[in-house]
């Protein structure tokens, strides 16, 4: 996907801190869990250097939105209650995340199963 993706319209927090809601410039709504956020984060901590070092976070159930924080004009940093705070989400990452979540989701619960670990 390009880098060329504008800022959302909206983004905000529902009162639960459980959900992100992000209305993107073209009017495309798109609700991510925190969970969902957590174990995609963009951080190498989660993402690794290579394909080959990709974690499967697994125990995120309960994980919360603790606080948001901009990044420049391209992206926001997610702070979670569980202390992770090094993703980088772009306007693009956001997107593809939007784009591609049921399939990424889907991925994700399999990747537990096969794994042996728990949401």
């Amino acid at each position: 996907m390009s880098d060329k993706v504008a800022a959302p319209a909206k983004i905000a927090v529902t009162r639960d801190r459980r959900t992100l809601k992000v209305t993107g410039s073209d009017g495309a709504e798109h609700a991510f869990t925190a969970e969902m956020l957590r174990v995609h984060s963009p951080s190498a901590e989660v993402q690794g250097h290579s394909a080959e070092q990709k974690v499967t976070v697994g125990g995120k159930r309960n994980v919360a939105i603790a606080d948001i924080l901009p990044v420049g004009h391209y992206a926001i940093r997610i702070v979670f209650d569980d202390g992770h705070d090094t993703g980088i989400f772009t306007w693009s990452y956001l997107a593809e995340l939007g784009r591609d979540q049921d399939r990424l989701w889907q991925a994700y619960l399999d990747e537990l199963a096969a794994k042996g670990l728990s949401r």
